[in-house]
């Protein structure tokens, strides 16, 4: 028989151990799927890119997400790629309209026992900073997010616009039979005003299908793609092929600029980049193909 003094240094052992367990799960990384780029790019400025496991394809940015594995896109994500990287911890964005993916595969990943934690996101300045400090916040890294945050700042404050603002036309193309042209409201209008541009064109929010005639009527003095649109189109020859283009003043003088997309539009930690990218090519006014 066991005496009360053993018995007790049995419970004691077998609470020990639980604590012990419980714990090391707790101190355990988490294994993070990101599904969406920008909060990507917050992690790893956080310092938290090791326990990244998986990303989507928005997830471009720092290149050593190349590596990572891929997931799809998260409008298109499958709930089977993703849990079979055995991830604890799936992260992403909402904004005010809803889940950036689909309600049912957040349900699938809880379903699954895996923590989840999306993040509200908007398109400005304010929005930028706050998602980074909400991240920030949730991974118990506020000295770092707050030093993201100055950067961003600090970034912004060397921006110099234009001395006169030009029109600026953003054509989102994949390939010459699928072109839409970016309205108000959108991450792209708000990144033009930022730099000391003007949308060349107003009256609508979200994008809208580019036509010939819509497009000499906002007559652009700058034309902006993402470098994989300009590319779909074949060059600046195939944008000049586009009908319209060749009558505006940005085809005329091949005012053209392209940029990386999720840079352009992700409004990220690097938005003061992106804006200060977009101010020098408005100043050049000058062709950036390469």
């Amino acid at each position: 028989m066991i005496n009360r003094q053993t018995a007790n240094l049995l419970v004691v052992i077998t609470a020990l151990t639980i604590w012990c367990q419980q714990a090391w799960a707790q101190a355990k990384p988490d294994r993070i799927v990101s599904l969406n780029g920008t909060v990507t790019e917050i992690l790893c400025g956080l310092g938290l890119q090791t326990q990244i496991v998986g990303v989507d394809v928005t997830s471009t940015y720092p290149a050593a997400m190349e590596k990572v594995a891929k997931v799809g896109h998260n409008r298109n994500i499958g709930a089977e790629a993703v849990l079979a990287l055995q991830p604890t911890l799936i992260v992403g964005t909402k904004s005010a309209t809803g889940m950036d993916i689909k309600p049912e595969l957040i349900r699938q990943f809880q379903q699954a026992g895996v923590k989840t934690l999306f993040f509200e996101q908007t398109h400005s300045v304010a929005g930028a900073k706050k998602l980074i400090q909400d991240v920030g916040a949730a991974f118990r890294k506020p000295g770092p997010a707050a030093a993201l945050v100055r950067k961003l700042d600090a970034d912004l404050a060397r921006v110099q616009k234009p001395a006169k603002a030009k029109k600026v036309l953003f054509i989102y193309a994949r390939g010459a039979g699928n072109m839409m042209v970016a309205g108000e409201h959108t991450p792209v209008d708000q990144l033009i005003t930022l730099a000391g541009g003007q949308n060349a064109v107003s009256g609508f929010d979200s994008f809208k299908p580019l036509t010939a005639e819509a497009l000499v009527s906002a007559n652009p003095d700058v034309i902006l793609l993402f470098s994989s649109g300009l590319e779909s189109l074949g060059g600046m020859s195939g944008l000049l092929n586009v009908p319209g283009v060749a009558q505006t003043n940005a085809g005329r003088n091949k005012a053209v600029i392209e940029m990386d997309g999720q840079l352009m539009t992700g409004f990220s930690p690097r938005l003061g980049l992106a804006v200060q990218e977009l101010s020098r090519k408005l100043n050049d006014s000058v062709l950036t193909v390469h």
